[in-house]
């Protein structure tokens, strides 16, 4: 269910679907259009996805000016999620983390308003769980900037992870994870939080839509049981007795990494879908 269908009904969150960035060479003449210049890639990008999800913030301290310069380039209901910094979150001690998060925090991602969708922190495949110091890591994340609510989300990427004891964790915070279609990183498809948050990187260049149409058909089913309150019978979980509030939650699905010159394609083929 797209985002107006979506505040019609009032029975199902919103469902985003987008990419990873939106500057890639590769994009250029097959999703963009030959000859578009480069400045005008995020608009053209944002009148036909949903969303996007930025990397450059996990290397970069950005500026104010720059969020305030994409939140005018993107239509209304469009949303950019932001990754946290590398220094949050490679590092031995994450409950040290703190001076990190607030100079990202007050960096000037409120600049974005409206259209500021999750902060993702994506911890690297060699980190593992410790309860205390993610614990610890998770009490640091603030839960508004500027007066504007903000929404957190955690990608973890090693088999410790998959405990009740760090699902306990995100869901005394309200903190959701990431659930990732990898090869190799966990997937973890418990539901902790008020949306879910999760990255598609099993698609194929060699497929003109990323994936093949049974999958984006199967894909959009869970996000559309996602938004409407339910958990997918299809996908694993740490806890698949837990019990589930049938509640609506926004869902953002984000076609990235593997497959990528098709991955624009992918989205799309998603939003035709719910």
């Amino acid at each position: 269910m797209t985002g107006k269908a979506a505040d019609k009904a009032g029975k199902s969150g919103r469902i985003y679907c987008g990419i990873g960035g939106w500057t890639f060479e590769p994009w250029r003449g097959v999703f963009y259009p030959k000859g578009l210049p480069h400045a005008q890639e995020l608009r053209y990008a944002a009148e036909r996805l949903t969303s996007i999800e930025v990397n450059g913030t996990f290397y970069s301290t950005m500026k104010p000016a720059t969020y305030a310069k994409w939140a005018s380039e993107v239509p209304d209901g469009f949303v950019f999620a932001l990754k946290g910094p590398r220094y949050a979150v490679n590092r031995r001690e994450l409950s040290g983390a703190g001076d990190s998060i607030k100079r990202f925090i007050e960096s000037g991602i409120s600049e974005l308003g409206k259209k500021l969708g999750p902060l993702l922190w994506q911890f690297a495949p060699t980190k593992k769980f410790d309860e205390a110091d993610f614990g610890g890591f998770l009490d640091l994340l603030p839960k508004k900037a500027d007066g504007l609510a903000l929404r957190h989300v955690v990608e973890v990427r090693h088999d410790s992870f998959c405990t009740p004891a760090f699902l306990a964790l995100l869901r005394e915070r309200g903190i959701p994870v990431v659930f990732s279609e990898h090869a190799t990183y966990p997937a973890i498809a418990d539901l902790t939080a008020d949306f879910v948050y999760a990255r598609l990187q099993k698609g194929k260049d060699d497929i003109k839509t990323g994936y093949e149409p049974k999958a984006l058909d199967a894909w959009a089913k869970r996000a559309t049981t996602w938004a409407k309150g339910g958990a997918p019978a299809d996908l694993p979980r740490v806890e698949p007795k837990a019990k589930i509030p049938a509640a609506p939650r926004d869902v953002f699905l984000y076609v990235i990494h593997e497959g990528k010159v098709r991955a624009p394609a992918a989205a799309i083929a998603l939003i035709e879908r719910v």
